[in-house]
């Protein structure tokens, strides 16, 4: 086992012992709380959908913006479109294809300014922005699902192209900040068949994305087998470095018993038997 100590060994069990650590206490466990986290938006989505449309001041006080706790609830308010306050949110994918979502400024009858989510538009690539309906004119009375502000990581500000002003995610303050507009924190997202409305977006945007919702407890499961099928890999080459290790040896003792026997150095040399007085020489020799 000393071949172990070796610095390549010594490197390879390094590597194999820190991917099977990261498999059991960070890939894995980062998978199932995935899991835990869409099983808990999956439950609010369910609570929302079972539950009749609110007037929007019901759930949500002027100027207070949507809490986490009533996301996806569904409310009603009637208002008018600023269809000149509009975003569109880039790098979107519906159906397997490029799209872009529309962020339209809506005033309440209350004079509330509020972010809507038209739903989305598709486009034969990423770069160029397709024809986009406008929002009807005059006042409008939509039911919608409240959603909480998406947040950029990378921080890209919001720029305009194509004659329309583009964002990388939905997010109400990136369109405030873009015309001026003091909208509250949140946005509604359009229901289907809604003034406005373009592709309504669905009800859960991750699963509509990657075609195969709620995928996350299968992965870490992958993460486990992984870290098990590296432990059994390990352990099967040590063995198999054995093994050759020890044919090695024997190959080696076989070479030089040939080397010798060609040498006829390993010829056994058998001593006679003494001669004592009075023994006659067909006894010595074992004849008669």
């Amino acid at each position: 086992m000393r071949f172990l100590l070796r610095p390549g060994w010594l490197a390879f069990i390094a590597v194999v012992a820190a991917f099977v650590v990261c498999c059991y206490t960070l890939l894995a466990p980062w998978q199932f709380g995935r899991e835990a986290e869409r099983d808990a938006q999956q439950k609010l989505i369910d609570t929302a959908s079972a539950t009749a449309p609110v007037p929007l001041g019901t759930l949500v006080p002027a100027g207070a913006g949507v809490a986490p706790g009533i996301e996806w609830r569904q409310v009603t308010v009637s208002g008018t479109y600023l269809a000149a306050d509009e975003s569109l949110v880039r790098l979107r994918v519906y159906d397997g294809k490029p799209a872009f979502e529309v962020l339209t400024a809506l005033r309440t009858d209350d004079n509330r300014l509020l972010a809507v989510d038209r739903g989305y538009v598709t486009a034969a690539n990423g770069a160029v922005v397709p024809p986009i309906a406008e929002p009807p004119a005059g006042r409008v009375t939509v039911t919608a699902r409240l959603r909480l502000n998406e947040t950029d990581p990378d921080k890209r500000p919001i720029f305009e192209a194509d004659g329309y002003k583009q964002q990388y995610v939905t997010d109400s303050r990136s369109l405030a900040r873009a015309t001026g507009l003091a909208l509250e924190p949140g946005y509604l997202q359009l229901a289907a068949d809604q003034p406005g409305v373009l592709n309504p977006l669905p009800v859960s945007p991750e699963a509509a994305a990657s075609g195969a919702p709620f995928t996350n407890f299968s992965y870490a499961l992958q993460w486990l087998t992984f870290g098990a099928i590296a432990v059994f890999a390990l352990v099967y080459f040590v063995r198999l470095e054995m093994l050759q290790r020890r044919k090695g040896k024997g190959r080696i003792v076989e070479r030089t018993a040939l080397r010798r026997a060609l040498a006829g150095d390993d010829l056994p040399v058998t001593p006679e038997p003494e001669a004592t007085a009075g023994t006659p020489l067909s006894d010595r020799y074992g004849r008669r």
